[in-house]
């Protein structure tokens, strides 16, 4: 039977040689461009436009669409791969990973359970093994590779609120599963924490800070100042803000933790990967006594959107909250103490993909001293940058760098000043670089990820301010 001959609703299913070239041509030449280029925001007329009328009963042909992906809806697309995408916090996937990512895709993997994908569930838990050793937690330790840090941060918070009413219920009564509970958290804590604190009904227990960091001596100074410290239940630290790059005294807070009973979660997202880096490594110190942690492999640990790490000290607090009970799903759970590992049971997930494999083959194939040596780059690269911008006159550098993000300010300059400059930027391609506000100013600000930014990308982007 002929291609034609075959029921359109067969035929997509059918391998077609021509459209798998076409594909693989793209991404063979997309792969190897020696820089991937920024691209320009993209205004909605346009895009309508071009979108128009594409979907019909018949179909395209895919050479045609593939044409206007390539030439025009691309470029629309803002790369955070490329070397001098200085805006946000970038990402720098390795060709090993988005190779791999392919594969994944194209297995159609369910990553849900050991049942379905015993081999991918495996090798995800080695990489999440490289991550928790890194960190200093038990060999016990595990979880799952969620969409993102705040699908990270959702699943751990859910389980610190269960756990810690389970147990004020079992001490106090049914009646204290109607109390009110809070989390600790500092004035400089991700939105997403904020956000998932309204999702699962707790109020924050803000702590103000002294220089932007949050330090176990001011977490107990609140508590003991606090009249009913017994409903602050968790705590939340951050190991590298997104805004500066602050990493938390993890040590304090986490003996606070301790000795209170409280979850201790640590929520690094972006700086968690500076475990990785000896010269940052001590900042991280009582990151070991964290219940719970995240870390986002696709931004400092080069893996393709979407992958974050969530990792538990006792994974079963979260299996006991998260797990999904269902007539069908029986099947995933075994109770004749066979090994199992179902990463759907660590957050609130069910249907996932094996996000996890494309770092892990990444990794093997590469070697954990290129992601040291890469991420030890952005870091002396946030530090000349540093040094450049306190050796000009007209510059001011915010604060030292802790991790690869840099603030500073031109003087003179107001808001509009700074978009003008970046609009200028983006518009030659120099950089895709943002300003942000540090205590109410208008600031710009450097996040350094990728490991092919040179320091004569950033100078570019300084002479700017001239």
């Amino acid at each position: 039977m002929t291609d034609d001959a075959v029921p359109a609703q067969q035929r997509m299913h059918h391998y077609d040689e021509s459209l798998t070239r076409l594909i693989l041509d793209y991404v063979q030449e997309r792969l190897s461009l020696p820089e991937t280029p920024l691209d320009h925001p993209g205004d909605k007329r346009t895009v309508d436009e071009l979108l128009a009328g594409l979907i019909t009963r018949e179909g395209t042909d895919p050479a045609k669409v593939i044409a206007l992906y390539d030439e025009h809806l691309s470029k629309t697309v803002l790369s955070a791969d490329s070397p001098r995408y200085f805006a946000f916090i970038p990402a720098a996937p390795t060709k090993a990973s988005l190779l791999f990512d392919m594969v994944v895709s194209a297995a159609s993997l369910q990553g849900i359970s050991w049942l379905e994908a015993a081999g991918a569930v495996g090798a995800e838990n080695q990489a999440l093994r490289w991550i928790a050793d890194a960190a200093g937690l038990p060999a016990s330790a595990g979880g799952a590779f969620v969409s993102g840090g705040s699908a990270g941060n959702l699943s751990a918070l859910v389980v610190a609120r269960d756990t810690a009413r389970r147990r004020l219920v079992e001490r106090d009564g049914d009646q204290a599963r109607y109390r009110r509970l809070r989390f600790a958290v500092s004035d400089q804590a991700h939105s997403s924490v904020k956000n998932t604190l309204s999702i699962i009904d707790c109020d924050p227990f803000v702590v103000r800070t002294a220089d932007h960091r949050f330090t176990g001596e001011a977490l107990r100074a609140a508590l003991e100042a606090d009249p009913d410290p017994e409903t602050v239940v968790a705590v939340v630290a951050t190991s590298g803000t997104t805004n500066a790059g602050i990493v938390d005294d993890l040590r304090g807070i986490g003996e606070v933790a301790r000795e209170r009973g409280m979850w201790f979660h640590v929520d690094g997202a972006y700086g968690g990967a500076g475990l990785f880096a000896p010269s940052v490594r001590p900042l991280y110190d009582g990151i070991e006594l964290a219940d719970s942690m995240i870390v986002d492999p696709h931004k400092w640990l080069f893996a393709p959107y979407d992958c974050a790490a969530l990792l538990y000290r006792e994974p079963w607090l979260a299996k006991r909250v998260h797990t999904q009970d269902a007539s069908y799903l029986d099947a995933i759970h075994h109770d004749d103490g066979s090994y199992e590992w179902n990463p759907t049971d660590y957050a609130y997930h069910l249907t996932r993909r094996a996000r996890g494999l494309p770092l892990w083959f990444s990794l093997v194939v590469n070697g954990t001293r290129a992601y040291e040596d890469a991420i030890e780059h952005s870091i002396s690269l946030a530090h000349q940058v540093a040094a450049d911008i306190e050796a000009a006159d007209h510059l001011e550098l915010v604060r030292d760098p802790s991790l690869s993000v840099v603030m500073f300010r031109r003087k003179g300059w107001g808001p509009d000043d700074y978009q003008a400059w970046c609009d200028r930027l983006l518009a030659d391609q120099t950089a895709f670089i943002t300003s942000t506000t540090w205590e109410g100013e208008t600031v710009g600000r450097f996040a350094f990820i990728h490991p092919n930014t040179t320091i004569e990308m950033a100078r570019e982007v300084l002479a700017a301010t001239a």
